[in-house]
């Protein structure tokens, strides 16, 4: 199946193909994840708007921000199984808290800030135990 621009929309289901060729990066930028006050737009910087019942959450790049963006350059399919279990389970196993977010081509894991390089070292250790 492909989208409007010619891309693939499904992606890699296979677990261990998933972890092996993960290839997370870490981004420069700190982000902010916070509520969207009442009739504010969402800012150009807008990673993701998350509409929830008690309000919308932004997710952002923003100068103050305490969160770190790491994303899979991996293309995931949304079907896939098991890919954010073993994310969340080498974070836990770090102390390291996380935040994923799924887009059809790749999955984005957000973490503190303070923690970005210790968060990448646990998931780059995931694509060598598989």
């Amino acid at each position: 199946m492909a989208g409007q621009t010619g891309r693939r929309l499904t992606g890699e289901r296979d677990l261990v193909r998933l972890l092996q060729g993960m290839a997370p990066r870490l981004y420069d930028d700190r982000y902010a994840i916070r509520p969207l006050g009442q009739g504010e737009g969402a800012p150009a910087s807008a990673f993701a708007l998350i509409a929830e019942e008690e309000g919308r959450t932004l997710i952002a790049a923003e100068a103050g921000g305490e969160w770190a963006r790491i994303s899979l350059t991996v293309h995931s399919d949304l079907t896939a199984v098991g890919l954010t279990a073993a994310l969340s389970r080498a974070l836990a196993d770090a102390g390291i808290s996380a935040n994923v977010v799924a887009g059809l081509y790749h999955d984005h894991i957000f973490v503190p800030w303070a923690r970005r390089h210790d968060a990448l070292a646990a998931l780059a250790s995931l694509g060598e135990i598989v």
